[in-house]
Protein backbone atom coordinates (compact mmCIF):
# COMPACT_ATOMS: atom_id res chain seq x y z
CA UNK A 1 0.00 0.00 0.00
CA UNK A 2 1.63 3.19 -1.36
CA UNK A 3 1.63 5.94 1.73
CA UNK A 4 -1.85 8.32 1.09
CA UNK A 5 0.24 11.52 3.46
CA UNK A 6 4.01 11.27 4.58
CA UNK A 7 3.19 14.58 6.67
CA UNK A 8 0.16 13.26 8.85
CA UNK A 9 -0.75 9.71 8.94
CA UNK A 10 -4.32 9.58 10.23
CA UNK A 11 -6.13 8.01 7.55
CA UNK A 12 -3.25 5.78 6.55
CA UNK A 13 -4.76 3.36 8.15
CA UNK A 14 -8.40 2.56 9.84
CA UNK A 15 -7.28 1.91 12.95
CA UNK A 16 -5.46 5.77 13.46
CA UNK A 17 -8.19 7.79 12.80
CA UNK A 18 -10.94 5.68 14.91
CA UNK A 19 -8.74 5.14 18.01
CA UNK A 20 -8.04 8.29 17.81
CA UNK A 21 -11.81 9.49 17.89
CA UNK A 22 -12.44 6.87 19.87
CA UNK A 23 -10.02 7.63 23.03
CA UNK A 24 -11.31 11.62 22.25
CA UNK A 25 -15.45 10.16 22.73
CA UNK A 26 -14.62 8.58 25.50
CA UNK A 27 -13.39 11.05 27.58
CA UNK A 28 -15.78 14.08 26.43
CA UNK A 29 -19.08 11.59 26.47
CA UNK A 30 -18.39 10.27 29.64
CA UNK A 31 -18.15 14.28 30.84
CA UNK A 32 -20.95 15.07 28.88
CA UNK A 33 -22.82 12.15 30.84
CA UNK A 34 -21.67 13.48 34.38
CA UNK A 35 -22.39 16.92 33.58
CA UNK A 36 -25.91 16.19 32.15
CA UNK A 37 -26.88 14.61 35.03
CA UNK A 38 -26.99 17.47 36.97
CA UNK A 39 -28.58 19.28 34.51
CA UNK A 40 -30.83 16.62 32.98
CA UNK A 41 -32.83 19.31 30.83
CA UNK A 42 -30.06 20.21 28.33
CA UNK A 43 -30.69 16.83 26.08
CA UNK A 44 -34.21 15.80 26.23
CA UNK A 45 -35.79 13.65 23.81
CA UNK A 46 -39.74 12.10 23.53
CA UNK A 47 -38.73 8.18 23.36
CA UNK A 48 -34.86 8.48 24.74
CA UNK A 49 -33.92 8.82 28.51
CA UNK A 50 -31.04 10.43 29.32
CA UNK A 51 -29.55 6.61 30.32
CA UNK A 52 -30.87 5.61 26.93
CA UNK A 53 -28.30 7.91 24.88
CA UNK A 54 -25.50 7.14 27.49
CA UNK A 55 -25.82 3.67 26.92
CA UNK A 56 -26.57 3.85 23.28
CA UNK A 57 -23.26 5.99 22.81
CA UNK A 58 -20.94 3.97 24.71
CA UNK A 59 -22.25 0.76 22.56
CA UNK A 60 -22.53 2.21 19.07
CA UNK A 61 -20.38 4.94 19.40
CA UNK A 62 -17.23 4.19 21.46
CA UNK A 63 -17.26 0.31 21.36
CA UNK A 64 -18.19 0.92 17.80
CA UNK A 65 -15.88 3.05 16.66
CA UNK A 66 -12.99 0.50 18.49
CA UNK A 67 -14.43 -2.25 16.65
CA UNK A 68 -13.80 -0.15 13.54
CA UNK A 69 -10.52 0.23 13.63
CA UNK A 70 -9.45 -2.99 14.63
CA UNK A 71 -11.27 -4.53 12.31
CA UNK A 72 -10.28 -2.25 8.91
CA UNK A 73 -6.74 -2.91 10.01
CA UNK A 74 -7.14 -6.80 10.46
CA UNK A 75 -9.40 -7.43 7.61
CA UNK A 76 -6.39 -6.09 5.56
CA UNK A 77 -3.75 -8.25 6.79
CA UNK A 78 -6.22 -11.61 7.30
CA UNK A 79 -6.92 -11.07 3.27
CA UNK A 80 -4.21 -9.41 2.04
CA UNK A 81 -6.90 -7.34 0.01
CA UNK A 82 -7.33 -3.27 0.83
CA UNK A 83 -9.57 -1.79 3.21
CA UNK A 84 -10.59 2.19 2.86
CA UNK A 85 -7.56 4.26 3.67
CA UNK A 86 -7.20 8.67 2.19
CA UNK A 87 -10.15 10.25 1.47
CA UNK A 88 -12.95 6.96 1.98
CA UNK A 89 -11.10 6.07 5.02
CA UNK A 90 -12.38 9.91 6.22
CA UNK A 91 -15.53 9.99 4.67
CA UNK A 92 -16.26 6.46 6.91
CA UNK A 93 -14.57 8.57 9.75
CA UNK A 94 -16.96 11.62 9.32
CA UNK A 95 -20.33 9.54 8.84
CA UNK A 96 -19.74 7.73 12.86
CA UNK A 97 -18.07 12.09 13.92
CA UNK A 98 -21.50 13.50 12.69
CA UNK A 99 -23.58 10.61 14.30
CA UNK A 100 -22.02 11.52 17.37
CA UNK A 101 -22.65 15.05 17.50
CA UNK A 102 -26.10 15.57 16.37
CA UNK A 103 -27.00 13.97 19.24
CA UNK A 104 -26.84 16.93 20.76
CA UNK A 105 -29.41 18.66 18.97
CA UNK A 106 -32.03 16.68 20.60
CA UNK A 107 -35.23 15.64 18.55
CA UNK A 108 -34.79 18.37 15.72
CA UNK A 109 -31.89 15.87 14.28
CA UNK A 110 -32.85 13.05 15.21
CA UNK A 111 -33.70 11.86 12.02
CA UNK A 112 -30.88 12.96 10.92
CA UNK A 113 -28.80 11.76 13.27
CA UNK A 114 -30.49 7.93 12.85
CA UNK A 115 -29.65 8.58 8.69
CA UNK A 116 -25.96 9.17 9.91
CA UNK A 117 -25.30 5.92 12.05
CA UNK A 118 -27.02 3.54 9.97
CA UNK A 119 -25.28 4.98 7.29
CA UNK A 120 -21.72 4.62 9.06
CA UNK A 121 -22.78 0.86 10.27
CA UNK A 122 -23.78 -0.13 6.31
CA UNK A 123 -20.49 1.30 4.77
CA UNK A 124 -18.22 0.06 7.46
CA UNK A 125 -19.74 -3.45 7.57
CA UNK A 126 -19.41 -3.34 3.56
CA UNK A 127 -15.70 -2.34 3.60
CA UNK A 128 -15.46 -5.53 6.14
CA UNK A 129 -17.28 -7.84 4.18
CA UNK A 130 -16.35 -7.39 0.53
CA UNK A 131 -12.90 -8.30 1.31
CA UNK A 132 -13.49 -11.88 3.56
CA UNK A 133 -16.18 -12.96 1.22
CA UNK A 134 -13.46 -12.20 -2.24
CA UNK A 135 -11.34 -14.15 -0.81
CA UNK A 136 -13.76 -17.11 1.10
CA UNK A 137 -12.50 -16.78 4.29
CA UNK A 138 -16.06 -18.00 5.96
CA UNK A 139 -13.72 -18.82 9.19
CA UNK A 140 -14.52 -14.66 9.58
CA UNK A 141 -18.35 -15.02 9.50
CA UNK A 142 -18.37 -15.21 12.85
CA UNK A 143 -17.02 -11.60 13.28
CA UNK A 144 -18.90 -10.37 10.39
CA UNK A 145 -22.23 -11.42 11.97
CA UNK A 146 -21.64 -9.83 15.06
CA UNK A 147 -21.30 -6.37 13.31
CA UNK A 148 -24.37 -6.93 11.11
CA UNK A 149 -26.39 -7.82 14.26
CA UNK A 150 -25.01 -5.01 15.72
CA UNK A 151 -26.48 -2.80 12.49
CA UNK A 152 -29.50 -4.43 13.23
CA UNK A 153 -29.40 -3.51 16.85
CA UNK A 154 -28.95 0.00 16.15
CA UNK A 155 -31.55 0.00 13.95
CA UNK A 156 -34.08 -1.27 16.62
CA UNK A 157 -33.04 1.55 18.90
CA UNK A 158 -33.96 4.58 16.49
CA UNK A 159 -37.28 2.52 15.02
CA UNK A 160 -38.69 2.66 19.01
CA UNK A 161 -36.86 6.20 19.34
CA UNK A 162 -39.66 7.12 16.26
CA UNK A 163 -42.13 5.54 18.14
CA UNK A 164 -42.59 2.59 15.52
CA UNK A 165 -42.06 -0.40 17.88
CA UNK A 166 -41.88 -1.25 21.26
CA UNK A 167 -38.70 -2.87 23.26
CA UNK A 168 -36.53 -2.17 20.54
CA UNK A 169 -34.54 0.01 23.22
CA UNK A 170 -34.15 -3.21 25.62
CA UNK A 171 -32.77 -5.55 22.45
CA UNK A 172 -30.59 -2.78 21.03
CA UNK A 173 -28.71 -2.01 24.51
CA UNK A 174 -28.35 -5.35 25.92
CA UNK A 175 -28.37 -7.54 22.96
CA UNK A 176 -25.37 -4.80 21.87
CA UNK A 177 -23.81 -4.69 25.05
CA UNK A 178 -23.62 -8.77 24.72
CA UNK A 179 -22.89 -9.15 21.13
CA UNK A 180 -19.50 -6.55 21.69
CA UNK A 181 -18.64 -9.13 24.91
CA UNK A 182 -19.15 -12.20 22.10
CA UNK A 183 -17.08 -10.62 19.67
CA UNK A 184 -14.29 -9.96 22.54
CA UNK A 185 -14.64 -13.69 23.09
CA UNK A 186 -14.39 -14.89 19.58
CA UNK A 187 -11.42 -12.67 19.25
CA UNK A 188 -9.89 -12.81 22.58
CA UNK A 189 -10.00 -17.02 22.11
CA UNK A 190 -7.83 -16.33 18.73
CA UNK A 191 -5.31 -13.69 19.76
CA UNK A 192 -5.03 -13.73 23.53
CA UNK A 193 -2.93 -16.90 24.04
CA UNK A 194 -1.18 -16.02 20.75
CA UNK A 195 -0.12 -12.73 21.84
CA UNK A 196 1.27 -14.48 25.44
CA UNK A 197 3.13 -17.09 23.32
CA UNK A 198 4.86 -14.77 21.78
CA UNK A 199 4.96 -11.92 24.46
CA UNK A 200 6.70 -14.08 27.25
CA UNK A 201 10.52 -15.01 27.46
CA UNK A 202 11.01 -18.78 26.48
CA UNK A 203 8.84 -21.22 24.69
CA UNK A 204 5.82 -21.71 26.45
CA UNK A 205 2.43 -23.41 25.00
CA UNK A 206 -1.14 -22.72 26.76
CA UNK A 207 -3.71 -24.40 27.94
CA UNK A 208 -6.68 -24.80 25.27
CA UNK A 209 -9.08 -27.14 24.44
CA UNK A 210 -11.72 -28.07 21.80
CA UNK A 211 -14.31 -28.53 24.62
CA UNK A 212 -13.67 -25.22 25.75
CA UNK A 213 -14.32 -23.36 22.81
CA UNK A 214 -17.27 -24.90 21.92
CA UNK A 215 -18.79 -24.81 25.21
CA UNK A 216 -17.88 -21.22 25.45
CA UNK A 217 -20.01 -20.37 21.92
CA UNK A 218 -22.84 -22.54 22.90
CA UNK A 219 -23.60 -21.30 26.57
CA UNK A 220 -22.87 -17.60 25.42
CA UNK A 221 -25.19 -17.99 22.72
CA UNK A 222 -28.17 -19.36 24.97
CA UNK A 223 -27.12 -16.79 27.59
CA UNK A 224 -27.90 -13.96 24.67
CA UNK A 225 -31.29 -15.99 24.07
CA UNK A 226 -32.32 -15.93 27.65
CA UNK A 227 -31.35 -12.53 28.33
CA UNK A 228 -32.62 -10.74 25.74
CA UNK A 229 -35.82 -13.18 25.24
CA UNK A 230 -37.15 -15.51 28.47
CA UNK A 231 -38.91 -13.76 31.19
CA UNK A 232 -37.83 -16.11 34.05
CA UNK A 233 -34.31 -15.61 35.88
CA UNK A 234 -33.61 -19.36 35.91
CA UNK A 235 -32.01 -19.44 32.48
CA UNK A 236 -30.10 -16.47 32.96
CA UNK A 237 -29.04 -17.60 36.02
CA UNK A 238 -27.71 -21.50 35.24
CA UNK A 239 -26.10 -20.32 31.83
CA UNK A 240 -24.12 -17.67 33.58
CA UNK A 241 -23.02 -19.78 36.45
CA UNK A 242 -21.77 -22.19 33.52
CA UNK A 243 -20.00 -19.41 31.53
CA UNK A 244 -18.43 -18.18 34.77
CA UNK A 245 -16.67 -21.89 34.80
CA UNK A 246 -15.72 -21.89 31.55
CA UNK A 247 -14.22 -18.29 31.39
CA UNK A 248 -12.37 -18.70 34.93
CA UNK A 249 -10.91 -22.43 33.78
CA UNK A 250 -9.55 -20.40 30.45
CA UNK A 251 -7.98 -17.78 32.36
CA UNK A 252 -6.30 -19.88 34.58
CA UNK A 253 -5.05 -21.83 31.29
CA UNK A 254 -3.91 -18.58 30.36
CA UNK A 255 -2.37 -17.17 33.06
CA UNK A 256 1.92 -17.37 32.95
CA UNK A 257 4.59 -16.06 35.57
CA UNK A 258 6.19 -13.81 32.48
CA UNK A 259 2.96 -11.81 31.69
CA UNK A 260 3.14 -9.43 35.15
CA UNK A 261 5.99 -7.73 33.86
CA UNK A 262 4.18 -6.96 30.32
CA UNK A 263 1.16 -4.89 30.56
CA UNK A 264 -0.14 -5.35 27.64
CA UNK A 265 -0.31 -9.00 28.24
CA UNK A 266 -1.83 -8.88 31.54
CA UNK A 267 -4.12 -6.21 30.99
CA UNK A 268 -5.58 -8.48 28.42
CA UNK A 269 -6.17 -10.98 31.52
CA UNK A 270 -7.51 -8.21 33.45
CA UNK A 271 -10.28 -7.50 30.82
CA UNK A 272 -11.29 -11.67 30.89
CA UNK A 273 -11.41 -11.26 34.67
CA UNK A 274 -13.94 -8.67 34.35
CA UNK A 275 -16.02 -10.37 31.96
CA UNK A 276 -15.76 -13.53 34.05
CA UNK A 277 -17.02 -11.10 36.92
CA UNK A 278 -19.76 -9.45 34.78
CA UNK A 279 -21.31 -13.84 34.47
CA UNK A 280 -20.70 -13.98 38.21
CA UNK A 281 -23.39 -11.24 39.06
CA UNK A 282 -25.58 -12.32 36.34
CA UNK A 283 -25.47 -15.10 38.32
CA UNK A 284 -25.96 -13.79 41.58
CA UNK A 285 -29.08 -12.21 40.84
CA UNK A 286 -30.70 -15.33 40.82
CA UNK A 287 -30.15 -16.04 44.89
CA UNK A 288 -29.18 -11.92 46.06
CA UNK A 289 -30.77 -8.52 45.91
CA UNK A 290 -28.17 -7.44 43.66
CA UNK A 291 -29.13 -4.73 40.49
CA UNK A 292 -28.42 -6.03 36.95
CA UNK A 293 -26.38 -2.67 36.42
CA UNK A 294 -23.86 -4.60 38.62
CA UNK A 295 -23.31 -6.83 36.04
CA UNK A 296 -23.58 -4.57 32.55
CA UNK A 297 -21.12 -2.06 34.27
CA UNK A 298 -18.92 -5.38 34.72
CA UNK A 299 -18.59 -6.17 31.54
CA UNK A 300 -18.46 -2.49 29.62
CA UNK A 301 -16.34 -0.46 31.88
CA UNK A 302 -14.51 -3.27 33.13
CA UNK A 303 -14.74 -6.09 30.24
CA UNK A 304 -15.21 -3.55 26.93
CA UNK A 305 -13.38 -1.00 28.62
CA UNK A 306 -10.15 -2.85 29.74
CA UNK A 307 -9.64 -4.82 26.28
CA UNK A 308 -9.94 -1.67 24.42
CA UNK A 309 -7.70 0.07 25.93
CA UNK A 310 -4.87 -2.58 26.18
CA UNK A 311 -5.64 -3.50 22.23
CA UNK A 312 -5.80 0.22 20.95
CA UNK A 313 -2.44 0.56 23.20
CA UNK A 314 -1.27 -2.72 21.44
CA UNK A 315 -1.88 -2.26 17.60
CA UNK A 316 -0.76 1.31 17.98
CA UNK A 317 2.47 -0.04 19.05
CA UNK A 318 2.62 -3.01 17.00
CA UNK A 319 1.19 -1.08 13.82
CA UNK A 320 3.44 1.92 13.72
CA UNK A 321 6.57 -0.25 13.94
CA UNK A 322 7.36 0.48 17.54
CA UNK A 323 8.46 -2.45 19.88
CA UNK A 324 5.70 -3.81 22.11
CA UNK A 325 8.31 -5.04 24.55
CA UNK A 326 9.50 -1.82 25.40
CA UNK A 327 6.10 -0.26 25.76
CA UNK A 328 5.60 3.40 26.92
CA UNK A 329 5.49 3.46 30.77
CA UNK A 330 2.44 5.06 30.94
CA UNK A 331 0.78 1.97 29.94
CA UNK A 332 0.38 0.54 33.84
CA UNK A 333 -1.01 3.54 35.51
CA UNK A 334 -3.48 3.84 32.82
CA UNK A 335 -4.60 0.00 33.32
CA UNK A 336 -4.61 0.48 37.22
CA UNK A 337 -7.04 3.68 36.36
CA UNK A 338 -9.52 1.60 34.33
CA UNK A 339 -9.56 -1.15 36.48
CA UNK A 340 -10.14 0.94 39.55
CA UNK A 341 -12.79 2.89 37.65
CA UNK A 342 -14.35 -0.67 36.69
CA UNK A 343 -14.40 -2.13 40.36
CA UNK A 344 -15.97 1.04 41.51
CA UNK A 345 -18.67 0.77 39.54
CA UNK A 346 -19.51 -2.81 39.44
CA UNK A 347 -18.61 -3.85 43.18
CA UNK A 348 -19.29 -0.64 45.76
CA UNK A 349 -22.75 0.03 45.19
CA UNK A 350 -23.47 -3.34 46.21
CA UNK A 351 -21.71 -2.87 49.55
CA UNK A 352 -22.46 0.83 49.81
CA UNK A 353 -25.61 1.39 47.90
CA UNK A 354 -25.37 5.06 50.22
CA UNK A 355 -22.70 6.07 48.15
CA UNK A 356 -24.23 5.83 44.59
CA UNK A 357 -23.88 9.09 43.52
CA UNK A 358 -19.78 9.27 44.75
CA UNK A 359 -18.95 6.17 43.20
CA UNK A 360 -20.66 6.91 39.63
CA UNK A 361 -18.37 10.23 39.60
CA UNK A 362 -15.15 8.53 40.67
CA UNK A 363 -16.07 5.92 38.61
CA UNK A 364 -16.60 8.23 35.75
CA UNK A 365 -13.52 10.85 36.58
CA UNK A 366 -11.19 7.75 36.50
CA UNK A 367 -12.39 6.72 33.07
CA UNK A 368 -11.82 10.02 31.93
CA UNK A 369 -8.31 10.18 33.34
CA UNK A 370 -7.12 6.58 31.59
CA UNK A 371 -8.55 8.09 28.14
CA UNK A 372 -6.89 11.25 28.67
CA UNK A 373 -3.48 9.87 29.24
CA UNK A 374 -3.94 7.23 25.81
CA UNK A 375 -4.39 10.61 24.31
CA UNK A 376 -1.41 11.68 25.52
CA UNK A 377 0.79 9.23 24.69
CA UNK A 378 -1.38 8.04 21.42
CA UNK A 379 -2.33 10.87 19.48
CA UNK A 380 1.25 12.12 18.52
CA UNK A 381 2.12 8.17 17.51
CA UNK A 382 -1.10 7.90 15.82
CA UNK A 383 -1.18 11.25 13.69
CA UNK A 384 3.02 10.75 12.87
CA UNK A 385 4.37 8.18 9.65
CA UNK A 386 6.28 5.02 11.12
CA UNK A 387 9.26 5.67 12.24
CA UNK A 388 10.84 2.80 9.81
CA UNK A 389 9.51 4.67 6.46
CA UNK A 390 7.48 1.71 5.63
CA UNK A 391 3.46 2.52 4.70
CA UNK A 392 0.88 2.16 7.06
Amino acid sequence: MAQTDRENALFNLGFRVFFSGAAVFACLSIGAWLWLLSQPNLLSFRQISLFDWHAHEMIYGYSLAVIAGFLLTAVRNWTNLPTPVGKPLAALFSLWCLGRILWFGGDRFLWATAVLDMAFILALTLAIAMPIIRVRQWRQMAILSKLILLGLGNALFYLEAFDVIEAGKVLALHGGLYLVIGLILTVGRRVIPFFIERGVDGPVSLFNAKWLDLSSMVFFLLFFVAELFLDPRWPSTVTASILFVITTVRLIGWIHPGIWSRPLLWSLLLALAFIDLGFLLVALQGWLELSPYLALHAFAVGGIGTITLSMMSRVSIGHTGRNLKTPPTLLTPLFVLIAASALIRAVLPAAFPEYYSIWLKLSGGLWMLAFLGFCYVFLPILRAPRPDGKPG
